[in-house]
């Protein structure tokens, strides 16, 4: 029953324009206590990213900062903000029932993670000396271990390339062959450039070299016959469908073959083992490497069409630069680039850009290398603060790794005897641990090109268990490949015109883009069933015609209860215990009356945890934040 739209008119809580300056009332927190600790903003300062990243009032072309897109801000409240039910008789009731599941939820947990669990050594093996209060750290999760492993090395590169990158910025600036297009000329007009280029060059070339050794010649190999096919098709109708079908077929080819073992090719390349750098299975990072590749074979075929259609390309993009402003994220994206700039160069830069190489967030060509030319100054306490959010996330993932061992019970199937309740505990601690081991390296590389002065989108929007909306929910998971997706995917394929069609054929293809596996090709198939009731309660029961009936946020609340279960099921079936796992646990919630009576209180729970997200959403509207999930 919830429908979380592009545009938000028929979502409950429905988005609103974030520029109204009609007031309304209690917009200040009320408790003296939540002022303080949180701000003006009250409990909405929780929300990532509410306004630009920058703090400064002007920038290099002297303008006001920019945003990434993500959510729209104001300091004032949109039209329609309603007053706030925080401090009703009914939230106080729900103030009750949460100070009742939370700490259940966390002990549930907890108690299965002590030896006086039965099938604690049945999963004990997966268990490591850890640091905190003597306990022991799951360390089952291979993922997550291989990154946290390399955390110290990783801040020592950050600050080694950060230090040298500011030092090479600050050396006396000389031209280089970068050139742009004044408004109204037709001649190229040289750039001066910084000696970051030089810099670039040669740190990124050590860099991937370091980390995939002599694998990089095959990666080098890749890319430039993508940037030959793209130069070549560029601005014909068929070069969308060959750069796919190169780059999704090249993806599967060097997963098949295990990254192409140069023994394997011909016995005369076997001293080309010899060091396979730091990941030598680098086709494992390839699969977002892939979705740079395809990034710019289109940002260059569309230049290319609206120059052959008669249009000057870049011009748009150029007006834009020139103007008393910072561009957006929007323009840097959509805008399309003076054919010039598609060069060998700037396209090796962007896919190999050492911060966001391994892991992203993803950005479209024309948006790097908008910020390649001209830096985003980002407010050093931005940074700062954005570090801090790290640190956090870091440190809950390590407390969550030693006091609660659902992962190595995942691993070892270990949960026989578990009531529904602890069955259902495990596979929501499965799923907060999943959201966290992909929003701590996500947030690691952001916040080293935030401090490299590049703006990239954030990739984890709001806290996996703050989600009531399937649509919503995939808005503001991996937020950077859902925007890819929609602009190289989704939107060509028809869009909202072909909802369900083109929705299928996404996560068709975002599960195969994950692994090529049954478990994950389910997953996809089953997130878009799942997607098809709210479409059709969104259209049978808009916002905009019931939203100001009393019952209709009760409704929408049943709707959301509905649309968490799905979600659940669906990503317990994709990121944690498969299908052979999740028919097991229904079996135990749904094959008995015990279990049947935890549903319904379960149920009943999530009931009430909807209805707060909802009025999260409203606050944040009234704070003129608009997430749009």
């Amino acid at each position: 029953m919830t429908a979380a739209t592009s545009n938000g008119a028929s979502s409950y809580p429905p988005s609103t324009p974030a520029n109204s300056s009609r007031a309304v009332n209690d917009i200040t927190p009320s408790n003296i206590t939540v002022k303080r600790l949180l701000g003006s903003r009250g409990i909405a300062s929780l929300t990532i990213d509410t306004g630009p990243l920058s703090g400064q009032s002007t920038t290099q072309n002297g303008s006001a900062p920019t945003t990434v897109g993500t959510s729209t801000a104001s300091t004032k409240p949109p039209r329609g903000a309603k007053r706030g039910r925080w401090h009703t008789l009914e939230f106080r009731f729900y103030y009750l029932v949460f100070a009742i599941a939370v700490p259940l939820m966390v002990w549930v947990p907890v108690r299965l993670s002590t030896p006086s669990n039965p099938n604690f050594y049945s999963y004990s093996g997966h268990l490591k000396p850890g640091w905190i209060a003597g306990r022991l750290r799951d360390d089952s999760d291979f993922q997550y271990r291989s990154f946290r492993d390399y955390v110290p090395a990783l801040i020592c590169i950050m600050g080694l390339y950060l230090l040298i990158s500011k030092i090479f910025t600050l050396l006396p600036s000389s031209a280089s062959a970068r050139y742009t297009r004044l408004e109204g000329s037709s001649s190229l007009q040289p750039q001066v450039k910084t000696n970051r280029i030089p810099f670039l060059t040669v740190f990124t070339s050590a860099f991937v070299f370091a980390l995939h050794g002599t694998n990089s010649l095959k990666l080098l190999l890749i890319l430039v016959t993508n940037y030959a096919l793209a130069k070549t098709l560029g601005g014909r109708r068929i070069a969308p469908g060959v750069a796919f079908a190169f780059n999704i077929g090249t993806l599967f080819a060097v997963h098949w073959n295990d990254g192409f073992e140069y023994s394997k090719i011909s016995p005369a390349l076997e001293f080309l083992e010899a060091f396979k750098g730091l990941l030598p299975r680098w086709q494992i990072n390839f699969n977002i490497t892939m979705l740079r590749l395809v990034s710019f074979a289109l940002d260059y075929h569309w230049a290319k069409a609206e120059a052959n259609a008669g249009g000057q390309a870049g011009r748009a993009m150029s007006e834009v630069t020139h103007e008393p402003r910072e561009a957006t994220y929007q323009e840097r994206t959509r805008l399309t680039r003076h054919l010039e700039e598609y060069n060998l160069s700037s396209y090796l830069f962007y896919v190999l850009y050492p911060a966001l190489f391994i892991a992203g967030p993803i950005m479209t060509f024309n948006d790097f290398t908008h910020q390649l030319e001209r830096p985003t100054r980002i407010d050093t306490r931005t940074v700062v603060r954005y570090a801090i959010r790290f640190v956090i996330s870091l440190f809950t993932m390590e407390l969550i790794l030693h006091f609660i061992y659902v992962n190595a019970i995942k691993d070892t199937k270990a949960w026989t005897g578990a009531t529904p309740l602890e069955l259902s505990m495990i596979g929501f601690w499965n799923l907060i641990i999943v959201w966290l081991k992909l929003l701590i390296p996500w947030r690691f590389f952001r916040l080293w090109a935030m401090a490299d002065g590049v703006e990239a989108p954030e990739n984890m929007v709001r806290c996996m268990a703050n989600n009531y909306s399937t649509l919503g929910f995939w808005r503001s998971w991996h937020r950077s490949y859902n925007l890819w997706i929609v602009r190289y995917i989704y939107v060509p394929l028809g869009g909202a015109k072909n909802q369900i069609p083109s929705t299928l054929l996404v996560f068709t293809f975002v599960a195969l883009w994950h692994d090529l596996s049954l478990k994950l090709l389910a997953w996809g198939w089953l997130i878009t069933f799942f997607i098809v009731p709210e479409v059709i309660a969104r259209k049978t029961l808009p916002y905009k015609e019931y939203g100001n009936r009393w019952w209709f946020r009760h409704i929408a609340a049943i709707g959301g209860v509905g649309n968490v279960l799905m979600m659940t099921t669906g990503n317990l079936v994709g990121f944690a215990i498969g299908t052979d796992g999740i028919k097991y646990m229904l079996e135990q919630l749904l094959g008995d009356w015990e279990g049947l009576k935890f549903m319904f209180g379960a149920c009943a729970t999530l009931f009430v945890g909807v209805q707060v997200m909802f009025e999260y959403r409203e606050e944040e509207a009234r704070r003129g934040i608009d997430r749009k999930c």
